[in-house]
């Protein structure tokens, strides 16, 4: 308790030194910013009035009615009239790109334009932070006269979290979803089955799920609450591999020889679905659709990663008569048909297929991907040293990326030397602040060669991820700079800049109650 004490004065200090002007705590950075001179808009008597263009904007106006609550002890009240208001909340149909947004604050406004309305929620994330860092102007309930005209680099900026291996009560991810929408975040990823569990109730197959599980209302409940914030859940359910959880309860979805095998729910086994079995496209084809018709994402991740092809579809004698009949020469060739099955599925029902972006070998040099992937498929690019490789064939192939390199985009690696989590260590390669921050998703390539990337995305794998404390202690401040390489273009971004930017959110959230790095190293 001490240390924790006496970390806060330090913050709060540290805080107060560098958070003095209106610029001071913006993350991600906006990409056009005018400093103004005019006079600041004062707030003046015990309530302001805010107008709201329509009402799908009722949430952006409870929004502000926290935020002047939070920052200047100040009610909201709506008004009727534009004219009557010192806050406008507008649509503005002319602004053409995604998530645009226009701010503008003078003497006597303030006014956030945006083309959506989740546009016009990024625009009050963005007010919020120019009010936490101009400490001087918002102790006297003003706001400091700026103007800024943002749009983001990428449409598509998530995160990801992993309840399949530590479950993560609906509150909590509730929680996670509050942090993450202060830095622009618009999807989440769940990660509902791996081999050391399965977290979701599926109708058909009740023994897949485990002693906790969320329920059809508990998605329900979670569907609502990030649609608000606009955050859409993605959901993901892990196949061929990382499916010893399933094959623990239903066997003979195994390869043959592996059906009497062993089969521990948390030990990973390399245990895969069997190719050759019509009973597990009858059975993934139920799953799927129980699962597409609890999310309202048009998405669905599918997995497709860490196969362990020898050990199960080469020595399997329902996969070996496949591949004959197929004429296939080598077992990851059955990739092929097993995908062909599963994707029709998450077509059938509705959604886009995303899987993890696999390439013809673990380790550079690599050439081309492991198998052909549909061009409707999106690709999350993940392995380590292998994302420019993989950024360029699927430019060539004509399919659309999602960034999430591990050696910037994977949260549960250490963030500094002996951050290592407690149990389930790995050796995991370390992750710094700086070398998170380093990203840039386009990897200097042309920019008719980055079209086809959909954004970034922060990967929070939960073996060592016990409660939501642990996940968002990882998960912050890394995810700042994971926010700023999906919104800000590279000519507006800077390691130093950013430096001074993150200690005042670092305070913010640990203000909100938030488990938190506090990232000492950036002061080097």
């Amino acid at each position: 308790m001490k240390r924790f004490l006496f970390i806060s004065l330090v913050l709060c200090f540290v805080y107060n030194l560098f958070a003095q002007d209106n610029l001071s705590a913006l993350i991600p950075m906006p990409n056009k910013i005018s400093v103004s001179s005019q006079a600041p808009l004062k707030l003046q008597g015990e309530k302001v009035a805010c107008y709201i263009q329509a009402d799908s904007l009722q949430f952006e106006l409870q929004t502000v009615e926290s935020l002047f609550q939070k920052r200047f002890g100040l009610k909201v009240e709506q008004a009727k009239a534009s004219s009557d208001a010192q806050v406008r909340l507008l649509i503005d149909k002319s602004l053409k790109k995604n998530d645009h947004y226009k701010l503008s604050v003078n003497d006597k406004r303030l006014e956030i334009k945006g083309a959506t309305t989740a546009a016009v929620f990024y625009g009050l994330m963005t007010l919020d932070q120019l009010m936490a860092g101009d400490v001087c102007a918002t102790k006297q309930q003003a706001v400091s006269a700026i103007e800024i005209d943002d749009c983001p680099r990428f449409g598509y900026r998530a995160l990801m979290l992993d309840p399949a291996r530590n479950f993560l009560p609906v509150n909590d991810i509730k929680f996670y979803i509050d942090q993450m929408v202060k830095y622009k975040y618009n999807a989440l990823q769940l990660h509902l089955s791996d081999d050391q569990g399965w977290s979701v109730w599926i109708e058909t197959y009740p023994k897949l799920a485990g002693d906790r599980f969320y329920t059809k209302k508990d998605i329900q409940e979670l569907e609502e609450y990030a649609a608000q914030r606009h955050v859409q859940l993605i959901p993901e359910i892990d196949v061929p591999g990382h499916t010893v959880s399933l094959l623990a309860k239903y066997p003979d979805m195994a390869c043959i020889h592996q059906r009497e095998a062993e089969k521990i729910i948390g030990k990973t086994g390399h245990m895969m679905l069997c190719a050759g079995n019509e009973d597990v496209y009858v059975m993934m084809d139920d799953i799927i659709r129980e699962v597409a018709g609890m999310f309202k994402s048009p998405l669905m991740h599918l997995g497709g990663d860490e196969a362990d092809i020898p050990k199960n579809w080469e020595k399997c004698d329902l996969c070996r008569l496949l591949m004959k009949e197929r004429n296939y020469t080598n077992p990851a060739q059955l990739m092929i048909p097993f995908f062909e099955n599963i994707l029709a599925s998450v077509r059938k029902y509705g959604k886009k297929p995303i899987l993890w972006f696999e390439l013809n070998n673990e380790y550079p040099p690599a050439d081309d991907y492991l198998f052909p992937y549909p061009k409707d498929v999106v690709l999350v690019s993940w392995r380590g040293g292998m994302t420019p490789t993989g950024l360029d064939i699927s430019a060539e192939k004509g399919n659309d990326v999602i960034m999430a390199p591990g050696e910037h985009c994977y949260y549960d690696y250490p963030q500094y030397k002996g951050d290592l989590p407690e149990y389930n260590n790995w050796g995991m390669p370390m992750t710094t602040l700086e070398r998170a921050y380093r990203l840039d998703p386009g990897y200097g390539r042309p920019l008719n060669k980055q079209k086809h990337i959909w954004g970034v995305m922060g990967a929070l794998w939960g073996e060592a991820i016990i409660d939501i404390n642990r996940a968002t202690y990882m998960s912050f401040p890394r995810a700042f700079a994971l926010a700023e390489a999906g919104w800000t273009q590279m000519e507006n971004r800077g390691w130093e800049s950013f430096k001074k930017r993150v200690l005042p959110n670092v305070y913010e959230l640990m203000k909100a109650g938030v488990s938190v790095h506090v990232p000492f190293e950036i002061a080097r």
